[in-house]
């Protein structure tokens, strides 16, 4: 982890909300000159702490269902839970994996074209796998909020 200054924190507001504008203008939005601006993203960018930009497409303009789901395993050693999250992660359906205590081992977001394709998700990922022991689907019918923003200003909580 590294320290974050009250700039670092502007910067990944303003890049929370929107990534895609220039240095330009993400420079005068945060109050800081361009080339200031620049190093500062460069700097959390290889740091780790911005992982990633991307787009973020709307699963009620596209056709598609999503789930949020329940593994349990039934050994729960670390090579064991290391062996099924390698697999998790390397499904494409799957969106989030999160490891979680107490109740069920995981919990998956997976998001898939249509039921069928659900299914076979569930082929490939549990009924193959002879250390799942149990898993619980819930489908959401609607999403009333989603927020990929991390707070990091006084307004987090």
């Amino acid at each position: 982890m590294i320290e974050l200054d009250a700039l670092d924190v502007r910067l990944l507001d303003l890049l929370q909300a929107d990534a895609s504008r220039s240095n330009q203008a993400l420079a005068e939005a945060a109050h800081a000159s361009p080339a200031t601006t620049l190093r500062r993203v460069r700097r959390l960018v290889e740091a780790g702490v911005i992982e990633r930009q991307v787009a973020i497409v709307s699963p009620q303009q596209v056709a598609g269902l999503t789930a949020l789901v329940e593994v349990s395993l039934d050994a729960q050693g670390a090579e064991h839970l290391a062996a099924f999250e390698v697999r998790a992660v390397a499904e494409p359906a799957v969106q989030q994996c999160y490891r979680v205590s107490p109740g069920p081992d995981f919990v998956l977001v997976v998001w898939a074209i249509d039921m069928a394709a659900y299914h076979a998700l569930v082929q490939r990922l549990f009924t193959q796998d002879a250390n799942v022991r149990n898993v619980k689907a819930y489908f959401s019918v609607h999403r009333a909020k989603f927020e990929p923003r991390v707070g990091l200003g006084p307004e987090a909580g």
